[in-house]
């Protein structure tokens, strides 16, 4: 099951957070007043995907997590279900502002955030700017160095590679898995994820998020370095990392001991969609630290 909750970002734009469970978790009566007060007693956990994601794409963590917490997976301006105005701001300040929002409206604070990509990125910008609202950190195979202008023309010219619209779902399912020029061997869980972020059209299969908006959104934190903004997050912080994800080992034992608080995992045969690659040994890597914070 899953349980849409509407929330208002900055400036107004309306965000999708999402419940998932078997059935979401209620601990209480709900407050009439209010549509987020399901589960207020148990510690909030906010899941935040990386550029192009869903709040689906977090289902399996959230289900697991809702044993033992009230947890919210958001899709963030421009995705899933959320709105896509196109001429709404697509920058960083936006991305925290939303999340700071979807936070107090939800009551979930002060929470676990957990990110992964871009939003690994918001979360721990968010965390330097709103230590209330966030106990513990999970940053899941994002960089905090610059990846440059090289990177933001490589996504450009990967966008227009995509042989939109797609006949079928198993079209999408083998072009992302095998015959997409960024896969480097067959993944199947990359073919799965790419599926959840389409939806039909009449010519086809399309993406639910408009590819420019993800261009604007990327080139608003590609060009910059982020070092700064995590040596001032304070909560106990765990970095994680795919094997064979984007974020180098030695990078992330960089940010390790440039974060107060900070410690380290990896998960192997994972590449960059680590929780999506291996579900199990993601659960087992962050499940140490998540006891941390509850026996805390």
């Amino acid at each position: 099951m899953a349980r849409r909750i509407d929330v208002t970002g900055a400036g107004g734009v309306r965000l999708a957070a999402w419940e998932f469970g078997d059935p979401p978790k209620t601990d209480r009566a709900p407050d009439p007043s209010s549509s987020a007060s399901g589960g207020a007693d148990l510690p909030g956990v906010l899941l935040l995907h990386g550029l192009m994601g869903r709040a689906s794409h977090w289902a399996a963590t959230a289900r697991w997590l809702s044993a033992r917490h009230r947890a919210v997976a958001l899709d963030q301006r421009g995705h899933g279900r959320s709105d896509k105005p196109p001429r709404a701001a697509y920058t960083r300040e936006a991305y925290v502002e939303d999340v700071e929002a979807a936070l107090e409206q939800l009551g979930l604070g002060p929470a676990v955030v957990i990110g992964h990509a871009m939003g690994a990125l918001t979360a721990w910008q968010l965390a330097a700017k709103r230590p209330d609202l966030v106990r513990g950190l999970i940053i899941c195979d994002m960089r905090a160095s610059a990846l440059g202008a090289a990177s933001q023309h490589t996504w450009t010219e990967w966008f227009r590679a995509w042989p939109v619209p797609f006949a079928t779902l198993a079209d999408v399912r083998k072009w992302f898995g095998e015959d997409d020029p960024w896969v480097e061997r067959p993944n199947p869980a990359r073919g799965e994820f790419y599926a959840e972020v389409m939806a039909e059209s009449p010519d086809g299969w399309r993406p639910v998020f408009e590819p420019e908006q993800m261009l604007r959104s990327r080139e608003t934190w590609v060009y910059d370095a982020h070092w700064e903004e995590l040596a001032q997050v304070r909560c106990p912080t765990l970095v994680v990392r795919g094997l064979d994800g984007e974020l180098g080992r030695a990078e992330a034992q960089e940010m390790v001991r440039v974060l107060p608080n900070g410690q380290y995992a990896e998960v192997a045969d994972a590449g960059h969609l680590v929780h999506y690659d291996q579900p199990e040994a993601w659960r087992a890597a962050i499940e140490p630290f998540l006891s941390t914070l509850r026996d805390a």
